[in-house]
């Protein structure tokens, strides 16, 4: 799976620089200095909160991160699990495809 930004991004990137760099100092704050929770345990937040939200692409990205930071493939199903009795099997059921597409190259 291909770690470059949606090509919509990228041209919102290129477009409003300023803008972008805003987003990723509070993303970088957010995440580094939001809390105590540990690297893996943010990772798998930010997955459990992308597959409630039901955005593919963003439970790629937050897949693809949460196994860079040493989040196994069963952990992540696991994370698709649990949304099957707060979302539903459908919900749960597509998680785990897109989750299954992050190990793809």
């Amino acid at each position: 799976m291909s770690q470059a930004l949606p090509e919509k991004i990228e041209e919102f990137r290129s477009q409003h620089p300023e803008v972008w760099d805003a987003f990723a100092a509070l993303a970088g704050a957010c995440h580094e200095q939001g809390g105590p929770l540990e690297e893996r345990a943010r990772r798998l937040v930010k997955l459990g909160l992308a597959v409630g939200a039901q955005h593919e692409g963003a439970v790629h990205s937050a897949a693809r991160h949460a196994r860079e930071a040493g989040c196994t493939p069963e952990e992540l199903r696991h994370v698709a699990i649990l949304a099957i009795t707060t979302l539903g099997w459908p919900a749960a059921y597509a998680a785990l495809r897109w989750i299954g597409d992050a190990d793809r190259p």
